[in-house]
């Protein structure tokens, strides 16, 4: 019996694989394809997301550094309102080899971790679970004490468990282009309702473009309007769902959840990666796989972690629908330097925050 299987092997699902296996935890961590693929979010990150990886990796996964973002009210050629530091902000990295690099990192802390295995029925008994797979050799079950659900904003493992969804699903829509683009700024469009639209310069990996919606709106029909705008032809694209706002409970019985699975998301943004190994941290330190009440300790947990984050980006997102005059307004007064971190809202109220504004001519 494992003491957990893990099903999805993305970043949170890795990490937390990592994570539990480093403590002595017996992981098994289930991917439905191949790792890494199919792509189905940006990779442009805070810089925390180097103390999750091994330095030897950072030249293969980096490309490129960002100090900051202009932000538009309108398209490609509309006034920017820049927001930057003089030191880089984040990076744009590889995302596909960043799963690949974090499996890695759990295979070397002993964790079990195999693709190719869609999992297709989860069970809660009162002592154990039981994970049923498709593999390249048929079917398998496999038995645990815990399940972990890393898979994805539609998880199969959270709706197996009865476990409540996300409060909200928006429809995400990336693209590259084959530019070859070493600018080292992004451009954040607020033009789509309740969210944005983004160019990420890439350097010789080309350039992303992406837009998340509201359920029902036409995300293809705004993405291709973006690109038109640009003047580019997209050779890669993608899409897939961002959940925003975490449900009411992420543990049950013998299961819990970790990463988009969680709604462990910004608001602001709709990035999970840094969220999602954070919330893994959390899980692998607070649960105890032979004490399944422990669990709700690791509820409790990842939400002080969090939560406060949370709370303020959902708030910063809710000025992306404020009337465009008091949009202008807030851009005018608040564009310069900045000394906020990308993943912590929080620290718009820090000393480098306001070192940045007494700083504004």
């Amino acid at each position: 019996m494992y003491d957990v299987v893990v099903v999805g092997a993305g970043p949170a699902g890795s990490r937390f694989a990592r994570s539990a296996a480093e403590r002595g935890w017996d992981v098994l961590a289930l991917e439905s394809g191949e790792i890494g693929l199919p792509l189905a979010c940006s990779g442009h990150v805070s810089l925390d997301v180097w103390e999750f990886v091994p330095e030897s990796a950072r030249a293969e996964l980096l490309q490129n550094e960002i100090y900051g973002a202009r932000f538009h009210l309108g398209g490609a050629d509309s006034p920017a309102h820049p927001f930057y530091k003089d030191e880089v902000v984040s990076n744009a990295i590889d995302r596909v080899e960043l799963d690949r690099t974090l499996a890695d990192c759990a295979r070397e802390a002993g964790a079990d971790v195999r693709a190719g295995h869609t999992v297709t029925r989860i069970e809660e008994f009162a002592d154990r679970v039981e994970v049923r797979a498709n593999g390249p050799d048929g079917v398998e079950t496999f038995t645990a004490r815990l399940v972990c659900g890393a898979d994805g904003p539609r998880s199969k493992v959270r709706t197996a468990v009865g476990l409540p969804e996300p409060e909200e699903l928006l429809h995400g829509v990336l693209g590259f282009s084959d530019e070859v683009d070493d600018d080292d700024f992004v451009d954040v469009h607020l033009t789509v309702p309740r969210f944005f639209a983004w160019r990420i310069p890439r350097q010789e990996a080309g350039v992303e473009y992406g837009l998340a919606v509201a359920p029902g709106d036409d995300a293809p029909g705004r993405f291709e309007a973006l690109v038109d705008d640009y003047g580019v032809e997209i050779d890669r694209r993608c899409s897939g769902a961002i959940p925003i706002g975490p449900p009411d409970r992420t543990v049950g019985r013998r299961s819990f959840l970790v990463g988009d699975a969680a709604g462990q998301t910004k608001p602001f943004t709709g990035g999970g990666i840094l969220y999602g190994m954070r919330a893994a941290d959390v899980a692998a330190r607070e649960i105890d796989p032979e004490r399944p009440a422990s669990l709700h300790a690791y509820e409790h947990a990842w939400r002080s972690e969090l939560g406060g984050e949370q709370t303020l980006g959902a708030a910063i997102r809710a000025g992306y629908s404020l009337p465009r005059p008091i949009q202008r307004a807030g851009m005018r007064a608040l564009s310069g330097e900045i000394g906020v971190h990308m993943d912590r809202p929080t620290s718009l109220f820090s000393r480098a925050q306001l070192r940045a504004m007494l700083s504004w001519d």
